[in-house]
């Protein structure tokens, strides 16, 4: 059965798109930690980061550097962190995450809730930085 991530890329599950290439999908974090809080996946299946081929690794985070910038541009910010940690999902992927401070990367940290119009918005914004 396909993972979650999988069928947001085929269509089957709504997202918010930040931004999608050939190979590689963007899309908000139903759960943020912060505003903004993305995550970046190949568009291939493949449950463990390290066990991508290397020209998809190096894709993968080469997209993940352009969503980067574009994220900061849209919520400037001191950094983007980038977390990988793919316990809760069985498909690859990088959260990237505007940071004012190191704990706004905890992962303990209370979740955000915005609306389906404010979700929206933050993509939108993104997407137009890309």
């Amino acid at each position: 059965m396909a993972s979650i991530f999988s069928r947001i890329v085929a269509g089957e599950i709504p997202c918010y798109k930040v931004a999608e290439d050939d190979n590689y999908f963007a899309f908000l974090d139903i759960s943020p930690m912060v505003k903004g809080h993305t995550l970046v996946i190949p568009k291939r299946e493949v449950d463990y980061i390290f066990d991508l081929e290397d020209d998809e690794l190096a894709g993968l985070h080469l997209f993940s550097k352009k969503v980067a910038k574009a994220l900061k541009a849209a919520f400037p910010c001191q950094r983007i962190g980038m977390a990988v940690l793919g316990m809760e999902v069985p498909h690859t992927h990088i959260h990237l995450i505007p940071l004012q401070k190191e704990s706004d990367m905890l992962f303990s940290n209370p979740k955000l809730s915005f609306t389906p119009e404010e979700m929206a918005e933050i993509a939108a914004k993104i997407r137009e930085q890309m």
